[in-house]
């Protein structure tokens, strides 16, 4: 018999096959030592390419290390470590200037955040099957408005009992959870109740917005318990389908498309992605509708009355998950950076307030599951749609997606934190009027 060899791969060997996000470790070692020596020396450019580099070269570190944690890896460890660790490296002042900047010139002045949501709603409404569109985006509706009112009466009973007041838990505790994220929800509802009440909006910016942080990380960790259930419960989890569908249809709706990707038809996914966000936007200025809902509906529409080439449909999912694929993690490093003021939490925090937040995230989470389930929805896909009502808007919608590996649900998600968080403003606002 002939002596077979096994060769033993070495460490060295496993070295240079290891790869950070799609980087083998050695090229990403070189490429991030240049980008953290340039920034040491503060010569990041503040334009669009120090923004990458500084996002990429973290968030494919930081997503590979959450997803290499024992346990953590299956609770949304990449989503919980892109956000966090850049957020405490804020914190405690890590970062210099010109590495915010350079950020903050890609995130909020180029707003690439809105570009990634844009590519991501466009590209799923586009390739998704039309029936599962249109009774998901119909059907989501009412699970989301249960879990709002249902939340708010839950957290400010509960807030009440607790000594911490039920007008101040209401307003500054249950609402802002709920408003839909920080620019189009807590500065909108900072500037209704500063010209009800006479507070600077910016003091109550500081108070309103720590209850979204919390919020938004417990849906975070609620987002990776439904996962996980998912995975043991399969006939209560869709894999990242919302609807029940029988028959042909379901077959049709569960086929992958297995064609070889075209950079061409990528091209005109982009065009595609800007215009829709655009006609959402010129919707807005002409409805005073938030534009991003707008642009979903757009979307919706296009698709169900088949607008464009089948083609075009196509370069838009592949787009899609190319977003999806190499850009979540990276997004979530910039969002940490500018968006989780730390400081504002720990200034907030107490029990009570804790557990106040806690109740309205489970009741919103508990609601989609149960309403869901009897609309002929997957209660684990409507339970991960519902807990993005709790979440900080776009930002939320992309973690708490991300965490439970279900991208594709961020059309649902979008009008479940857009729609939802502005009949939160609306309403809240309208009533702190009557009251005072």
């Amino acid at each position: 018999m002939e002596n077979v060899e096994v060769k033993k791969e070495t460490f060295s060997d496993k070295m240079k096959t290891f790869q950070v996000g799609p980087v083998p470790l050695p090229v990403y070692l070189v490429l991030a030592a240049i980008i953290l020596f340039t920034a040491y020396l503060e010569q990041l450019p503040v334009s669009m390419i120090g923004g990458f580099a500084v996002i990429l070269s973290l968030g494919w570190l930081l997503g590979t290390i959450g997803g290499s944690i024992p346990g953590l890896k299956h609770f949304g460890g990449p989503a919980i470590m892109s956000l966090l660790v850049p957020s405490i490296l804020v914190f405690f002042n890590v970062f210099n200037e010109n590495t915010l900047d350079a950020t903050n010139m890609l995130m909020k002045q180029a707003n690439f955040l809105y570009f990634y949501i844009a590519c991501l709603v466009c590209g799923s409404i586009l390739g998704m099957h039309r029936k599962i569109l249109v009774q998901g985006l119909m059907r989501m509706i009412v699970p989301m408005l249960c879990g709002m009112i249902l939340a708010m009466i839950v957290g400010t009973t509960l807030g009440t009992l607790l000594g911490l007041g039920t007008t101040h838990t209401l307003f500054y505790i249950v609402t802002p959870v709920l408003a839909g994220g920080i620019g189009e929800g807590i500065l909108p509802l900072s500037l209704g109740y500063s010209a009800i009440t006479g507070v600077p909006s910016e003091q109550l910016v500081g108070q309103l917005i720590p209850a979204t942080i919390i919020g938004n990380f417990f849906a975070i960790m609620a987002s990776a318990f439904l996962s996980r259930m998912g995975e043991r419960k399969q006939d209560k989890c869709g894999n990242g389908q919302l609807v029940k569908v029988d028959g042909e249809d379901m077959s049709d709706a569960m086929k992958e498309d297995k064609s070889p990707i075209d950079v061409r038809l990528m091209g005109a996914g982009v065009l595609i992605a800007s215009t829709l966000f655009i006609t959402g936007a010129l919707l807005q200025h002409l409805t005073g509708f938030p534009g991003p809902v707008l642009m979903i509906l757009v979307a919706a529409l296009v698709k169900y009355l088949s607008l464009l080439p089948s083609d075009m449909e196509k370069g838009s999912k592949q787009l899609y998950k190319f977003i999806s694929s190499n850009f979540t993690f990276p997004l979530m490093v910039g969002l940490g950076m500018l968006y989780i003021p730390l400081k504002d939490v720990v200034g907030m925090l107490s029990w009570q307030y804790f557990v106040v937040v806690i109740a309205v995230v489970l009741t919103v989470v508990a609601t989609g599951y149960f309403v869901g389930g009897k609309m002929n929805m997957y209660p684990i896909e409507a339970a991960i749609i519902t807990a993005c009502q709790s979440g900080m808007g776009g930002t939320g919608d992309v973690a708490i997606l991300s965490t439970a590996n279900r991208m594709n649900l961020m059309p649902f998600a979008q009008v479940a934190t857009r729609l939802g968080g502005a009949i939160t403003v609306l309403t809240m606002t309208a009533l702190l009027k009557f009251l005072f």
